[in-house]
């Protein structure tokens, strides 16, 4: 009988995340694994997207925390031989349902953002870390998203870095080169030339800083901008819109599935965020071949873009050097070499990567070591 893998989400809302997790559902059922998807709870736009031979497993809870002793039950009756997790409170959830259960399978947590501090208080953000280097700790392996992530688990959380290993999100060829109409009318014609964004609309991807740099982009050229995702920050975005007189010119239609169907008919594609793990976004407008322009944020644009040998890289916060870099790409693209850029991003490659960390076949994956910790350190 095939071995059973396991992979834990919170649910299937829009994010990075969930999308490379249904990617590797699929890639694994290629490989002839059994894939059981189980989720604290069965909703969200990517639900249409779970590939027909992986089994949906609902634990019906509305919070990860509440999921545990269901998680403990779908442990302890399916014993499934591996388990992948990912983001930070269901991957705590994993290693101790699978304690709880008795389980012998083999855990393996994935990190997917920077370890960053709760503002709002010291003291809680001291106890989470200790919860997650204890829980981590516990786990078989734990994988990063890219170097920065891994050097924040082993400087901060102080995962041992023997137990840390990088694999990169995959990108999916096979559906970015899938045909698609034009999504929006702005697309069907190459002037004005249109700058694309997407994610969250939250405090770390900052749109904010993006519109006012819009807005002085606007005064050398007749360009749009479009804005796809959806969050807390909508109203206040459309308000600034009012403010800079930008409503005609920024169009905002919501969460899109699959925004590289935007991105291929683009002039620029940018993202402006304050902090990331590593943006799938930014992989899939490289391999649409869009020109590109990133905050140099901790972390993954500087990985991804390979120190700006693959798109322009600004301050983070920055809006004035932002639309400096926007208007360049506008004026003179900068253009690349689409297969060598994406070529670390190989699904096939990804997939056995994983593979190989979830069966304990430790040459299938990049383990960190001390020269990456040097290179990516944080101060």
């Amino acid at each position: 009988m095939p071995d059973t893998i396991a992979i834990f989400l919170p649910s299937l809302h829009g994010g990075g995340a969930e999308r490379v997790m249904l990617s590797l559902a699929k890639g694994f059922t290629d490989k002839g694994y059994y894939v059981h998807l189980v989720l604290a709870e069965a909703k969200g736009p990517y639900l249409d997207q779970v590939p027909p031979d992986v089994k949906i497993v609902n634990l019906n809870a509305s919070r990860v925390l509440f999921s545990l002793p269901a998680l403990i039950r779908y442990m302890s009756n399916y014993q499934p031989d591996y388990c992948l997790s990912a983001l930070t409170h269901a991957n705590i959830a994993a290693v101790w349902a699978a304690a709880l259960a008795g389980a012998k399978t083999r855990v393996v947590v994935s990190e997917r953002n920077i370890i960053r501090p709760d503002s709002s208080s010291y003291f809680r953000t001291k106890l989470f870390n200790l919860l997650m280097k204890y829980s981590y700790g516990k786990a078989h392996a734990v994988t990063a998203v890219s170097d920065g992530v891994a050097n924040d688990l082993t400087s901060i959380v102080k995962i041992p870095q023997e137990k840390v290993h990088v694999i990169y999100n995959p990108v999916n060829e096979e559906a970015l080169t899938y045909p698609t109409e034009v999504p929006h009318p702005w697309l069907k014609t190459e002037l004005p030339p249109v700058i694309i964004a997407a994610g969250r609309f939250t405090e770390q991807k900052d749109f904010e800083t993006l519109i006012k740099a819009f807005a002085a982009v606007r005064k050398n050229h007749e360009a749009r901008l479009i804005l796809l995702g959806e969050g807390e920050r909508r109203q206040e975005y459309e308000k600034l819109l009012k403010n800079l007189g930008l409503q005609e010119h920024v169009a905002m239609p919501g969460f899109v599935e699959h925004p590289y169907s935007y991105m291929k008919y683009a002039a620029v594609y940018v993202l402006s965020s304050k902090w990331e793990g590593l943006p799938n976004v930014l992989i899939e407008a490289l391999a649409c071949g869009i020109p590109i322009v990133a905050t140099d944020c901790h972390s993954g644009p500087k990985e991804i873009l390979k120190d700006g040998k693959y798109g322009l890289l600004v301050p983070v916060g920055n809006k004035e050097r932002l639309a400096e870099a926007i208007e360049m790409q506008l004026r003179n693209p900068k253009h690349i070499n689409t297969r060598e850029a994406i070529a670390p991003f190989n699904f096939d490659d990804i997939v056995r990567r994983y593979l190989a960390v979830l069966t304990g076949d430790k040459p299938g994956s990049r383990c960190l070591n001390k020269g990456l910790m040097d290179r990516g350190h944080r101060q």
